[in-house]
């Protein structure tokens, strides 16, 4: 076994003022007989910002660890440079000091000891206000106590700083503010989160964890999951274009095996089958595949809220006069830092508080789903996936039960494990799966997102634009406000607004009142940077589409005289095996005139033949490089 940090053989070239920072050479982890990362190699650069993708469960956390030495891993070697130092937000909630503000002032490094001002700055950004900072960390949420682990993180100002989904306890305001902060970070940076559009608009490079492997580029997720797909897309055809060919020369080594004529060909052929590498067909990797069940809506309003107030016990109006109704198969966004309202609202909607004042009237057609981050705690430990989702409506039978468990990944012996062994996203998972059971023409989402992995965000997302009902949805995720929000309700500075309009309309018209989110900058390179022509995937289906076409039509000659050579070739050789058999005859009958004309005849016959092997060997050539070409070209398409 071996640790991070272990000092590495060749480290003299791993210097902070290098280009390279961190080196990992065919890392391997497994537990147990699960591998988890496969004889992996990657480098961490100078300045660079790297977001690490791939599902959950498949090794994204566990590289983090093995970062920062809390996880051992079994194989390879990792080198960093002497000295650097690696920061992550401790998962341990565990507080020495009486104040925030001293609490957060133990992150700061030693040559910035008392520099109170840094602290505070971050601790703004991420939401805390100025009589927080002498409020003791244990009055408050679990959130915000994350939130202060995370600034002490931040002021340590480590050489790389690690983030596992960082913004899962902040608010849209915060993570905007991270974002800005992470975007300027002055050295490297690797950070996992669910959020695609975070993500995309603060890394410089993008790597992923798929099939146990690991692949980095320079770019954003699109590029990234883009150009997997257009490699394994490549990888399969070119894996069926090899077992074809390896099935022709498997047949034409056994037809003309006992061919002298043919030795050298057949000779080349099986030197050429033992060349080729037998790609393995790769197995399926499932993404989340789900749609709500919609439920016929003959009206035009699903609901309409009139000057609804409420407020907690010895507790200031959270709001007060709020009034808006949803229109059939409308989207509305609940927006604002947290601790305002907006979970309060959507309660308020499901029916589980009741409103100090006003109404909230629905068509009395209306039938709706109510999504809540806190449901998970109504899961049954003792209770299998199945089971909850069975339990969930009484048309609910067993085979559409195990459909949806299918459905949220939970396939075969899985949809049976108990509640209790199950992750917090796979448990998110399970409440979903809930929703699905149930036709609905009313949604009611609080932070959907939050514990699911980037590929089963995208899932998401189009199944709420796929659902033909109304959707309400608190939201901190700005890909899922842009992709989806007609209307918003704003909660900021005290007050609760309802903005007519889409996500970035109300950004251009002043939206938060931050700056504006500044583009990230690509880390330095030492190469000139060539401008990259951007070919979409239609593009890149056409023009494989085209090169094959055009590799049929120059085959289809080749291939047509191939099979008229040895059609030939198999009637004359008929031809000459009745020949012989007439020979034997004649010769047994002493009949020297038959004999004679005989012996002419199989003189042509094998001439006919020899010659039609001579016209097959160039074919057959012509032939192979064909296939090579198509080949080479797939592959350069690839690239």
């Amino acid at each position: 076994m071996r640790r991070a940090h272990e000092p590495a053989k060749c480290a003299d070239y791993l210097t902070h003022n290098g280009k390279t920072m961190i080196a990992a050479e065919n890392l391997t982890k497994s537990f147990g007989a699960h591998v988890l990362l496969d004889a992996i190699s990657f480098k961490i650069n100078s300045r660079e910002r790297v977001g690490l993708v791939g599902r959950n469960g498949h090794g994204k956390t566990t590289l983090f660890r093995i970062l920062i030495g809390e996880e051992e891993y079994d194989g390879g070697s990792l080198a960093v440079p002497r000295g650097y130092r690696v920061g992550h937000v401790q998962q341990q909630i565990k507080f020495t000091q009486p104040t925030v503000l001293e609490e957060g002032m133990l992150g700061l490094p030693e040559n910035k000891k008392g520099h109170h001002w840094e602290v505070e700055k971050i601790l703004f950004g991420l939401g805390f206000s100025e009589a927080d900072m002498q409020r003791r960390p244990e009055e408050f949420s679990g959130g915000y106590q994350v939130r202060l682990n995370l600034a002490k993180a931040l002021v340590a100002e480590p050489d790389l700083l690690l983030l596992d989904e960082p913004t899962n306890y902040l608010d849209i305001t915060s993570i905007r503010w991270i974002e800005r902060f992470l975007t300027a970070w002055p050295r490297e940076l690797m950070v996992i989160t669910h959020d695609r559009s975070f993500m995309d608009r603060v890394v410089t490079h993008t790597m992923g964890i798929h099939r146990k492997k690991i692949r980095k580029i320079a770019g954003n997720t699109e590029k990234f999951y883009g150009q997997i797909a257009q490699d394994e897309e490549i990888y399969e055809k070119t894996r069926l274009n090899d077992e074809r060919r390896a099935k022709e020369i498997e047949l034409f080594i056994t037809r003309f095996r006992a061919k002298a004529r043919l030795a050298g060909l057949v000779q080349s052929r099986v030197k050429a089958l033992q060349k080729l590498e037998k790609k393995n067909k790769l197995t399926q990797v499932r993404d989340l595949d789900f749609s709500f069940r919609d439920l016929t809506f003959r009206g035009k309003q699903v609901l309409t809220v009139r000057d609804l107030s409420f407020a907690y016990p010895d507790a200031a109006p959270l709001f007060q006069q709020l009034s808006f109704s949803v229109l059939a198969g409308e989207r509305v966004c609940v927006v604002g830092p947290n601790g305002k309202g907006k979970t309060t609202l959507l309660q308020l909607l499901a029916g589980h508080l009741k409103p100090a004042g006003g109404e909230i009237v629905y068509h009395p057609g209306v039938v709706k789903g109510f999504y809540e981050q806190t449901n998970i705690q109504t899961l049954n430990d003792l209770s299998t996936v199945e089971e909850e989702i069975q339990r969930s409506h009484p048309d609910v039978e067993r085979q559409l039960a195990r459909n949806i468990c299918g459905a949220m990944l939970f396939e075969g012996d899985d949809a049976l494990k108990k509640i209790s062994v199950l992750s917090g996203g796979e448990k998110a998972r399970v409440m979903l799966g809930k929703l699905l059971v149930t036709p609905l023409n009313l949604l009611l989402l609080d932070e959907p997102s939050n514990h699911l992995d980037m590929a089963s965000c995208d899932a998401l997302l189009e199944a709420i634009d796929n659902f033909d009902g109304a959707v309400i949805m608190v939201t901190h995720n700005e890909m899922f406000l842009h992709a989806l929000a007609q209307r918003l309700v704003v909660f900021k500075e005290d007050a609760v607004t309802v903005f007519d309009g889409t996500y970035q309309e109300f950004l251009d018209k002043g939206g938060w009142g931050d700056e504006q989110v500044v583009q990230p900058k690509a880390a330095p390179v030492e190469t000139p940077v060539v401008e990259e022509v951007r070919v979409t995937k239609k593009d890149m289906r056409r023009l494989r589409s085209t090169l094959i076409n055009d590799n049929a039509k120059a085959r289809k000659p080749v291939e047509s005289a191939i099979a008229k050579a040895e059609a030939a070739i198999e009637a004359h050789e008929y031809k000459l095996k009745k020949l012989n058999e007439e020979m034997v005859a004649a010769a047994q009958a002493k009949n020297g005139t038959r004999i004679g004309a005989l012996s002419q005849s199989i003189h042509q016959c094998q001439g006919l033949i020899d010659e039609k092997y001579a016209e097959l060997e160039p074919l057959y050539q012509q032939k192979e490089k064909l296939d090579a070409e198509l080949t080479t070209k797939l592959a350069e398409l690839g690239e």
